[in-house]
């Protein structure tokens, strides 16, 4: 039998073959039975289902015929979870809350089963209702078949007639009357009283089981509601995006499952004024790709009530180069600016000046940032095959890193120094006495971009190249970096690396780097730590997506998947981007020959 989202009640079994197709994971649910049973126990997504993501969707959690006893903590944490994410009812349901909807608070809820079978019983709740004196409202059940016609029929009542999110229903309820077991369950994590007798949450909860859909093994119970919160907020933020502009025809495929949500992925359109008309039509956001967004294109669209989002490659992007057409495993998706542009505070720059990182999430933070450093991650995971070069004992070793001199960062945030010859003669004079080693930007060595520095520009600014060699090794054997707004300068905060920036880095300001282009005073005047940069930088702001099941996923999945070459395949359609690459290259080597 095939999952449903519209019914939530329905029970499966995994041994169906096109279950297993969809979900390899599955058997990980029991493995008490060493994951090769032909036929695994019937198993039900209510009232947990996952949301699909353009039609792609992998339940961490199930819920079995059999209980198992909670671990310590579990019956606190994870009601207190499911309220705070509210989690539970069909996927994509809408969820307004109830002042949106103009009902009295505090009323007496009942819910119409759209059951004939169980009209008796619906009338006897609303009678309930009335005799308790509170304001009557009256809403379909969220598990209700949608298609079915309700069975109760008061116009004297606020009725809502169309599904709507259980949480909307419960956020307006003092009491719940004519409850089905699910919604019973779900109104004792929000603390409302309900007119079913007995408790409902404890015995569902320690009926669920958790699965890692990633990895293909179990987990805590924990494990799986973190990672379904995580999934019903990324498809309820997709909802309000309606078009997309700037994105290349090689980033879809990879840009349509990050902002996919349970009804579609919203449309690829050719221009500005298309996008906007459909997304004044539909209520909706344009996300634009940030560095092709024309300027002034938000101050149109705000113009029409039509909001902007940017959109960008992540700070742990993938195993490869974006310029040769390899599609990124994470993202940052901002409201207010690019993260790269200091113009104006970007989501992230609030992040960080709001601050409230709380305990757990440092702990992570701080996990995650020794999973970099011993794994020797950064933006683009390339293999190296360049030599170190001798370094003098009892020098100084700074590090400057190219950048491509028309990125935008560098054009917006670099301050008064905008080429790689520039930067090196500034830290030449304010390191006179160092060994610098310059390391030119992977797609310049690749031969994608322009603005590569011959030999003889070099000369006497750098005591040596270091092309080829890894950002991860380079960093252990240097003192200080220094750089306008290279993603460099964050990888080596995280490494305990002295940072100087000459631009207006997103990671400057914050009492972790000397700042040579200080921003206006009122702006990052809250110093953090290096594990708050990594939780706000890697945690809450970017988005990532599995490059194998196609899947928001977290960024530890991300860390192992890098390590997983099957994982990161260029597309045959861009096979010519690495061959003008290698031709770029050799020309560059031939001229600097001659």
């Amino acid at each position: 039998m095939t999952p449903t989202h519209a019914q939530g009640d329905l029970l499966h079994s995994c041994c169906h073959p096109r279950l297993l197709s969809r979900w390899p994971h599955l058997p990980a649910f029991w493995p008490e039975r060493g994951g090769d049973a032909p036929t695994l126990p019937h198993f039900s997504l209510a009232p947990f289902a996952p949301p699909r993501f353009g039609g792609r969707d992998a339940p961490p959690l199930v819920l079995t015929e059999t209980e198992s006893p909670l671990l310590p903590g579990e019956a606190e944490a994870l009601p207190a979870l499911i309220a705070r994410a509210r989690l539970g009812g069909p996927p994509g349901l809408p969820d307004p809350g109830a002042a949106a909807l103009g009902w009295p608070l505090g009323a007496a809820l009942v819910l119409d089963p759209c059951d004939p079978a169980r009209r008796g019983r619906a009338e006897g709740a609303l009678a309930a209702a009335r005799a308790t004196g509170r304001p009557v409202v009256l809403a379909r059940d969220p598990f209700a078949d949608p298609a079915a016609a309700p069975v109760l029929d008061d116009a004297g009542l606020p009725t809502a007639g169309a599904p709507l999110s259980p949480w909307t229903l419960l956020d307006a309820a003092a009491s719940l009357h004519g409850a089905r077991p699910f919604m019973a369950a779900l109104a004792e994590a929000a603390g409302v009283a309900h007119d079913r007798p007995g408790g409902h949450l404890l015995p569902l909860l320690r009926r669920i089981r958790a699965a890692d859909p990633f990895r293909s093994r179990p987990w805590s119970r924990a494990e799986g509601f973190a990672l379904l919160a995580d999934w019903v907020a990324a498809e309820r933020a997709n909802r309000g995006v309606s078009a997309l502009i700037g994105i290349a025809r090689w980033k879809r495929r990879q840009v349509a499952a990050l902002l996919a949500h349970e009804g579609g992925v919203p449309a690829f359109e050719r221009s500005a004024l298309r996008a906007a008309a459909r997304a004044r039509a539909e209520g909706g956001a344009v996300v634009a790709w940030a560095a092709s967004c024309p300027e002034g294109l938000a101050e149109k669209l705000r113009a029409q009530g039509v909001p902007l989002r940017l959109l960008e490659d992540g700070f742990v992007r993938s195993r490869g180069l974006g310029a040769r057409f390899l599609p990124g495993a994470s993202y940052s998706l901002d409201t207010r600016g690019a993260y790269y542009d200091p113009r104006q505070p970007s989501d992230l720059e609030m992040l960080l000046t709001e601050g409230g990182f709380g305990p757990e999430l440092l702990a992570r933070a701080a996990a995650l940032r020794s999973e970099i450093v011993r794994r020797g991650v950064s933006k683009y995971n390339l293999a190296g095959g360049g030599a170190l070069p001798e370094i003098p004992r009892g020098r100084r070793v700074v590090l400057v890193p190219g950048q491509v001199e028309d990125d935008a960062s560098v054009r917006l945030g670099g301050g008064a120094i905008r080429s790689n010859l520039g930067l090196l003669r500034a830290v030449r004079e304010a390191e006179p006495d160092a060994f610098i080693l310059y390391k030119p930007h992977p797609d310049l060595e690749a031969g994608f971009r322009r603005g590569r520095l011959r030999a003889e520009d070099v000369a006497g600014l750098a005591d040596a190249v270091v092309g080829g060699v890894p950002l991860p090794a380079l960093l252990p054997r240097i003192d200080a970096l220094h750089t306008l707004t290279s993603l460099s300068g964050f990888e080596a905060l995280l490494r305990g690396v002295a940072v100087t920036c000459w631009g207006q880095p997103f990671y400057a300001g914050w009492g972790l780097t000397a700042d040579r282009a200080p921003l206006p005073p009122g702006r990052r005047d809250v110093p953090r730590r290096v594990d708050e940069l990594v939780a706000a930088a890697l945690i809450l702001y970017p988005r990532y997506i599995d490059p194998v099941t196609l899947l928001p996923c977290p960024p530890e999945v991300m860390m192992e998947r890098l390590e997983d070459s099957s994982a990161w395949r260029v597309s045959p359609l861009t096979i010519h981007r690495g061959i003008e690459g290698f031709l770029r290259g050799a020309l560059a080597r031939v001229g600097r020959r001659r």
